[in-house]
C-alpha cells in the first residue's frame, strides 16, 4: 500500500472509532438524570474533544531538537521580586487575590479512605485546617477578603462538603467546584467501559477526574470564574493542598499587580532548584519562541538522561501558579488553551487494563501572554506525598504559626533531610502506631529505615 493509501486507511479508521465512541458517549447520557443532564453533557463533550485530540496526534508531542534553554529574564529569581518591597496599598492588591487549592486526590495511597485533605498532618490539624487558617490570617491582619476556592473531583466533593460546615465562623469565604468526570477507555476497543452515568457497583472504576489541567474548562463551566470577576478579583494563586509550603506570597503578588515593565503577566510558574531526588520534575525551557512546560512523559527515550541532567535542566516545575482571571476567560471562550494529552495506562480491580486521558496546569502557560518563570527558595514545596514527608513536617525541623511551616531556626543547615521509611511504614495507621513520640530530628542528615521497627519516645536522630 501506498504512503498516501496507508494514511487514508488510518484516517478511515480514525472516523469510524470516533463514531463507534460518540454513539456509546451518546448513550451513556441517556442515563443521566435531568437534573444532571446539563452537567454530565458538558463533562462528555469535553472528553470528546479530548479523545479527538488523542487521535490526532502522531509520535511524541516535543521535537527535542527544538528544545532550547530559556531566556535569562523569563526566569526572575525571588530575591530580584522580593526587593522590589510591598507598596502602602498592599491590601487593596490582596483583595484582587484568589486563592484556590487543587483538592481532586484521595489518600489512597498513604492508606488513608477519603480526601488526601483530610489527614491530619501537624497537631491534628488537616491540610485543609492549615490552608484555612493561612487564609484568615492574612484577611485579619490586612482587613481583606481573599476567599479560598476548593477544585474537589467526584472522588473528594461530598466528603469535603461535609467538613467545610467546620469553617463557617472562620473570616475566610470558601467555594467549591467539581472538576469533569471523564470515561476510562478499554485499551484494546479504546471505547469507553461505562455503561450508564452511575459511579457505583460495577461503574465505580469506569470514571475518573482527568487532571489538574481541567480546572480552566470546569471552572469556567461553573460559573465561579465570572462571579469573582463580577466581584473584582484578577488573579488566582494555585497549588497542590498537600504542598504545605506553598502559601500566599505578598512579593509575587506585588509583581504581578504593578508590573515593572508595565506589561501585565498573564502567568507566573513558580520553579525551584533540582537536586537528585526532583530529577523526573517537569522543567521549563523555551520552545519555538514561548515558555513551555515539558515533563519526562513527554520526552524521547534517547534524551531522558539528558533530561534528567542537573546541570542542563536546573530547575523544576512546584506547580504553584498564578494565573490571571480575565485571561483564563479570555482562552477559554476562543477554545485557545493547548495542554498536551498526558496517556495513563491503569489496570482495574478485574484485570481489564485501561487508559485515562488527562492534562496538567502547567502545561498551559505557552497558551498566556508574557508569561514568567520565578525561581523560589525551596521552602515554598514543601509536598507530603508518603509517611516519609509527614514525618519531616510533624518533626521539630518546623515551627508552625497561622497555618504557615517555617523551618526551625534552631537547625544549623538550610536543606531538609532525606528521610526514606520502609514498606512497614506506608499507611498512615502503621506509621503512627511505629513511633510513640516523634524524635528530634533537628541534627539529621539522612534517615533510612527498613524492617519491623519502632521508635520510642524521647528519641533524637543526628549525624554522628
Amino acid at each position: 500500500m501506498s504512503q498516501d493509501g496507508a494514511s487514508q486507511f488510518q484516517e478511515v479508521i480514525r472516523q469510524e472509532l470516533e463514531l463507534s465512541v460518540k454513539k456509546e458517549l451518546e448513550k451513556i447520557l441517556t442515563t443521566a438524570p435531568s437534573h444532571e443532564f446539563e452537567h454530565t453533557k458538558k463533562d462528555l463533550d469535553g472528553f470528546r474533544k479530548l479523545f479527538h485530540r488523542f487521535l490526532q496526534e502522531k509520535g511524541p508531542s516535543v521535537d527535542w531538537g527544538k528544545i532550547q534553554r530559556p531566556p535569562e529574564d523569563s526566569i526572575q529569581p525571588y530575591e530580584k521580586i522580593k526587593a522590589r518591597g510591598l507598596p502602602d496599598n498592599i491590601s487593596s492588591v490582596l483583595n484582587k487575590l484568589v486563592v484556590v487549592k487543587l483538592n481532586g486526590g484521595l489518600g489512597t495511597s498513604m492508606g488513608c479512605k477519603g480526601p488526601k485533605s483530610l489527614i491530619g498532618v501537624r497537631n491534628e490539624n488537616t491540610f485543609l485546617d492549615l490552608t484555612v487558617q493561612q487564609i484568615e490570617h492574612l484577611n485579619k491582619t490586612y482587613n481583606t477578603d481573599v476567599p479560598l476556592v476548593l477544585m474537589n473531583s467526584f472522588n473528594t466533593d461530598e466528603d469535603t462538603k461535609k467538613i467545610l460546615q467546620k469553617y463557617n465562623h472562620c473570616r475566610v469565604k470558601i467555594y467549591t467546584f467539581n472538576q469533569s468526570r471523564y470515561p476510562r477507555i478499554n485499551k484494546e476497543s479504546l471505547l469507553p467501559v461505562a455503561k450508564d452515568v452511575s459511579y457505583s457497583g460495577e461503574n465505580t472504576e469506569a470514571w475518573y477526574p482527568p487532571g489538574h489541567g481541567d480546572i480552566y474548562a470546569s471552572f469556567y463551566n461553573s460559573g465561579l470564574l465570572d462571579t469573582l470577576i463580577g466581584e473584582g478579583k484578577e488573579y488566582i494563586f494555585v497549588s497542590n493542598i498537600d504542598n504545605l509550603g506553598a502559601t500566599v506570597d505578598l512579593y509575587i503578588l506585588n509583581h504581578l499587580m504593578n508590573p515593572p515593565n508595565g506589561k501585565p503577566c498573564e502567568f507566573v510558574m513558580e520553579v525551584t532548584n533540582k537536586t537528585r531526588a526532583d530529577v523526573k520534575g517537569g522543567t521549563l525551557t523555551q520552545y519555538e519562541g514561548k515558555l513551555r512546560l515539558v515533563e519526562i512523559a513527554q520526552v524521547p527515550k534517547a534524551h531522558v538522561d539528558e533530561f534528567k541532567s542537573v546541570s542542563k535542566f536546573k530547575i523544576f516545575n512546584t506547580n504553584n501558579l498564578w494565573i490571571s482571571l480575565a485571561a483564563v476567560k479570555r482562552l477559554q471562550e476562543q477554545n485557545a488553551i493547548d495542554m498536551e494529552i498526558i496517556v495513563n495506562p491503569k489496570t482495574l480491580d478485574g484485570g481489564l487494563n485501561v487508559i485515562q486521558l488527562e492534562t496538567a496546569v502547567g502545561a498551559a502557560i505557552k497558551s498566556f501572554e508574557n508569561s514568567l518563570g520565578i525561581n523560589v527558595p525551596r521552602s515554598r514545596f514543601l509536598p507530603v506525598k508518603t509517611t516519609s514527608d509527614l514525618l519531616l513536617v510533624m518533626s521539630n525541623l518546623y515551627s508552625l504559626n497561622a497555618g504557615s511551616l517555617t523551618m526551625s531556626e534552631k537547625r544549623e543547615f538550610p536543606t531538609v533531610p532525606l528521610v526514606k521509611l520502609g514498606s512497614s511504614f506506608t499507611k498512615v495507621q502503621d506509621y503512627l502506631r511505629r513511633f510513640e513520640s516523634i524524635p528530634d530530628m533537628l541534627e539529621l542528615d539522612h534517615l533510612t529505615v527498613s524492617g519491623d521497627v519502632t521508635f520510642g519516645k524521647n528519641v533524637s536522630l543526628k549525624v554522628c
